[in-house]
């Protein structure tokens, strides 16, 4: 059986761009930042996307010494050689980046390939595969220099390329859409938690006297008052093929909750650990991400998490849940400091959390706080499961038309916008694909 069909061609990377570029493999000296300068680390690279929310900064003399080999530029493609192995993202912006330790960076020639169907084809299981068998290493998978700049592509014309390309992008591009408008919500929701608790300038606020710390009828409270429940999630014994979906502190990340990390176990678990919706869940065990917190606000009944997050569960919803979920959320830092550990694993206890004093208005404030910042909350939340189900159908797409199984031919296909710089750029125009 035919792996590709007659018409496509198989050639080395290598052979099908300007420039496959290794890292300068040395740490670069990072600043405390922000600057313009951001450095794309392996742990940015995932899923097909290059994350910059979580990076590190650098100057301007750092980012010129590590860009000599190579500047990034929109459109170009980062593989991850280790740490971990394979993972591929597309730069989406004209940010000033450079490449981080044991990333490879590789630009089509618009001559032979589509950068976008290069993107797509790196993510198919032809490339992927390759990418896995030639890692080695002992302890920790990586792949050489000269594997990054050999494994094997296959194409069909550039036409027909760039109407894969199309097709895959234009769900890349409702993603990113819906992406920008889940961090315009965030901010906003966040910039009216500050206003309110933070600078005091709350609806009906008056002047705060001068020998007073906050407003008459604020207080000082433990969030344990708050809550009905604190508690570390479940010990499971793992099993893919089982129903029963586990949280993990994968699935907590800028302040969201993923189910695409969460994985299963075959034994049920006691009704106490079993999710509700509003619980706000927090990671409470190791470096890095230690005090990230985010809701769970999925509509699934029998969810539960692992005993490295812990669970708060709010007294009552309607009048404390999201004051607390973003109390806590900005909280991340302070747990991170107050953190314990005598083996080197930093662990932030149920006990610290529950005595943990934060400044608590009126009932008539929170529930008005409620009132603003839930609506918000729910369309985020939509957007967030819109992008999944998009995520799932790309995902099932890509594998056939990567292999040529699925013809593109007689299909109605539009560019979509993030593809019409790579085709401006092209040496010959594109044969119109309506």
């Amino acid at each position: 059986m035919k792996l590709f069909p007659d018409h496509w061609k198989t050639d080395p990377v290598s052979a099908l761009c300007t420039d496959v570029v290794d890292c300068v493999n040395k740490t670069a000296p990072i600043v405390d930042g922000p600057t313009e300068y951001k450095m794309i680390r392996t742990t940015n690279v995932k899923a097909g996307r290059i994350n910059l929310e979580d990076c590190r900064y650098v100057d301007e003399a750092t980012f010129i010494k590590w860009t000599r080999r190579i500047q990034p530029k929109r459109n170009d493609i980062v593989l991850t050689r280790e740490a971990p192995l394979g993972e591929v993202g597309l730069l989406r912006s004209d940010e000033s980046v450079f490449l981080g330790q044991r990333t490879m960076l590789y630009r089509a020639n618009p001559k032979k390939l589509d950068q976008r169907f290069l993107y797509y084809s790196m993510l198919s299981t032809l490339v992927q595969g390759q990418i896995r068998s030639q890692g080695s290493g002992a302890t920790v998978e990586h792949l050489r220099v000269p594997d990054a700049e050999s494994f094997l592509v296959a194409y069909p014309p550039l036409d027909e390329q760039c109407r894969i390309a199309a097709l895959l992008s234009a769900y890349d591009d409702l993603i990113a859409n819906n992406q920008r408008r889940i961090v315009l919500l965030e901010s906003m929701a966040e910039e009216i938690y500050r206003e309110w608790f933070v600078r005091m300038r709350f609806p009906g606020g008056g002047v705060i006297a001068a020998d007073s710390l906050h407003p008459p009828g604020w207080e000082r409270r433990p969030i344990g008052e708050m809550t009905s429940l604190i508690k570390r999630g479940i010990s499971p014994t793992y099993d893919d093929q089982a129903e029963y979906r586990v949280i993990n502190q994968k699935c907590i990340r800028n302040g969201r909750l993923s189910m695409s990390e969460a994985r299963t176990h075959s034994t049920a678990t006691s009704e106490d650990k079993l999710l509700l919706s509003g619980d706000i869940l927090v990671n409470s065990t190791g470096a890095g991400t230690l005090g990230r917190a985010a809701v769970f606000d999925i509509d699934l009944h029998g969810v539960s998490c692992d005993s490295h997050v812990t669970i708060i569960r709010p007294k009552d919803i309607a009048l404390y849940g999201e004051f607390l979920a973003y109390t806590v959320q900005l909280l991340q830092n302070y747990f991170e400091s107050m953190a314990s550990g005598s083996t080197g694993q930093a662990e932030l206890s149920r006990e610290l959390i529950s005595r943990t004093n934060v400044l608590v208005p009126q009932s008539e404030i929170l529930l008005r706080f409620a009132a603003a910042a839930g609506p918000i909350r729910k369309q985020r939340r939509v957007l967030l499961e819109q992008n999944e189900r998009l995520a799932k159908l790309r995902d099932a797409l890509l594998p056939r038309l990567i292999s040529g199984k699925l013809r593109v031919d007689a299909l109605d296909i539009q560019f979509p916008p993030s593809m019409l710089p790579t085709l401006e750029g092209a040496a010959e125009p594109a044969t119109p694909l309506s």
